[in-house]
């Protein structure tokens, strides 16, 4: 932090948050780089996908980049849930107009915007970044907001969500992400420092994500069937050794070529895989 900003505390609260709307935009684009990913969005292939690619991302990552900032500042002045919906229903708008109508970050406005707020608020309260464990668990704060806020029951997530009777995204921000406390961020902390460069360590975690977790994208696509398969390829591949091993890549391309076939798209997990990477660099930062 320069010496202005030190002398200042709503200087230095705003190059905090500044700093945070970066390495959201940044973890974001490490998602969509990292390959090879089954199913999903990559700069070489569309994945599953028929009506997005690489530059549809990028297109969104452009339209959000103040979004993220702009949560961070609400998040380090204690603003209230309201506030912070607002700046989300905002973004979602400017992701909807930059891609042509396309949800390419609908769950990472939420899920990522909820992390950056509480991780800004935790870096006010203290004076210095958190944990990645404590930022997950600071969510709470709000959790009777956003569980009492307007649902859209039409999304394909939420009537998935409510078919198979499983939790959503709200669900494990008001439990402060057990998932990426006790699964993502661990993993791919291991991963880092057992020395695996970073697309590696994110394909790792992306891998351990679709083996465990009831990802609604898998869900809505494919059905309990299509979900049951993708985490079945997933722990075959992590008994196999995962990432750790030689060819790990040509192995998980060849897995991709099923996901595409069956045209799922663990398109939850690799959200979830983003927040992880910028619960591990916000500690640093």
């Amino acid at each position: 932090m320069n010496t202005l900003a030190h002398a200042n505390p709503h200087i230095a609260r705003r190059v905090d948050s500044a700093r945070l709307g970066r390495l959201a935009i940044a973890s974001l684009h490490a998602e969509l780089a990292c390959a090879p990913k089954p199913g999903l969005v990559t700069p070489f292939d569309s994945g599953s996908h028929d009506d997005m690619d690489a530059g549809t991302f990028l297109r969104s990552l452009f339209a959000l980049r103040h979004y993220f900032t702009a949560i961070a500042s609400a998040g380090a002045d204690d603003a209230p849930f309201a506030a912070l919906r607002a700046h989300g229903l905002a973004a979602e708008h400017a992701m909807l107009r930059a891609t042509g109508g396309i949800n390419t970050h609908r769950g990472a406005i939420f899920s990522l915007g909820l992390l950056v707020a509480a991780a800004a608020r935790c870096r006010r309260q203290q004076g210095h970044a958190a944990p990645a464990a404590q930022v997950c668990l600071a969510v709470q704060h709000w959790a009777d907001d956003f569980a009492a806020a307007p649902l859209d029951a039409s999304s394909p997530g939420q009537r998935a969500r409510l078919h198979h009777g499983v939790p959503g995204v709200r669900e494990q921000a008001a439990a402060g992400y057990p998932v990426l406390r006790d699964l993502a961020v661990p993993t791919l902390r291991h991963a880092l420092h057992s020395g695996l460069p970073r697309d590696a360590a994110l394909c790792q975690t992306l891998m351990q994500l679709v083996a465990q977790v009831d990802d609604l994208n898998l869900l809505h696509r494919g059905g309990a069937d299509g979900l049951a398969w993708a985490q079945q390829q997933a722990r075959s591949f992590l008994a196999g050794g995962g990432a750790f091993t030689p060819g790990w890549q040509a192995r998980l391309h060849a897995l991709g070529e099923g996901f595409v076939a069956r045209r799922l798209s663990p398109g939850g997990s690799a959200d979830l895989l983003a927040c992880a990477w910028f619960l591990l660099q916000q500690e640093g930062a």
